[in-house]
């Protein structure tokens, strides 16, 4: 069985177990985190989907802590379903890691092989191809806040996307939804927002990616992307996650924090947008 090793352990996040508990608990109870450590979950879930940045912590990490608050805050899933945009170009185009597990400092996560086997059946554009995760970090550094939040009995479902369009997204969405269906997992769409532009200008095209996932529109989050030239790096996971989630029942967004990494550093010359939301029924 393959072992999926940590790669920007030590660089995105602490190596050492002990350390990496400390960062992640200090992104909740930072200034611009939720502000508490997540509690118990409740008996049901509403959340679908969320979204999550996946900078290195100290810059994202408090932005990131929102969402895995919230879904802490619900039933604990048996498998999650992280999607994340390729930085690259590694392997196959959508590409899905079938069986085996990943290991971080806290552990390894479990492959759910039968979950994804289901989502590669649905697909004729999903492969299975590890090599596209062997040096990819936007599904990686949710992994610690995974096991933080759920324990080491979660599994994972991890796809890389390097095709980003509309309908290769909207593809991935429907095959998603339909293994889902009747599971018991939720979907985590990782993306950072505008990468390096001065605050107000990340900020103002920030708002409009914001509303297109809040609106769950993808066709929109698309359609400004390109033509506002808006440098998201995973405007096509956030895609197929919003389809997906409109398929399997979700009616609302809700944005649950918006940040920049100038608002951690102070340096607005040139930020990087981080948001949270949830996807709800």
């Amino acid at each position: 069985m393959s072992v999926r090793r940590p790669y920007v352990a030590g660089a995105f996040y602490p190596a050492d177990p002990d350390r990496l508990r400390q960062a992640i608990e200090g992104c909740f109870t930072h200034r611009l985190g939720p502000g508490g450590l997540p509690r118990a979950g409740a008996s049901e879930r509403r959340i679908v989907s969320a979204v999550c940045p996946h900078a290195g912590y100290m810059y994202s990490g408090p932005v990131a802590a929102h969402s895995y608050y919230h879904l802490a805050s619900e039933a604990r899933p048996s498998s999650v379903v992280v999607v994340g945009p390729s930085h690259t170009g590694l392997g196959s185009p959508i590409a899905m890691m079938g069986s085996g597990s990943w290991e971080t400092p806290l552990g390894r996560v479990e492959v759910d092989a039968e979950l994804a086997d289901a989502i590669f059946k649905a697909s004729d554009i999903i492969d299975i191809d590890e090599r596209a995760h062997r040096m990819e970090h936007s599904i990686e550094v949710q992994l610690p806040f995974l096991q933080y939040i759920y324990g080491r009995d979660v599994r994972l479902v991890p796809i890389c996307m390097g095709f980003q369009d509309l309908e290769s997204s909207r593809e991935v969405g429907r095959a998603v939804a339909r293994a889902v269906e009747g599971a018991d997992a939720v979907i985590v769409a990782s993306t950072d927002l505008t990468h390096q532009e001065p605050q107000a200008s990340a900020n103002r095209k920030d708002r409009m990616v914001i509303e297109s996932i809040l609106s769950l529109d993808e066709e929109a989050l698309q359609e400004r992307v390109r033509s506002n030239r808006i440098s998201m790096c995973g405007y096509g996971p956030v895609s197929a996650t919003i389809h997906a989630s409109k398929l399997l029942g979700a009616s609302g967004a809700e944005l649950l924090a918006y940040h920049t990494s100038g608002d951690v550093t102070g340096d607005l010359n040139a930020v990087v947008g981080y948001a949270a939301a949830k996807v709800t029924r």
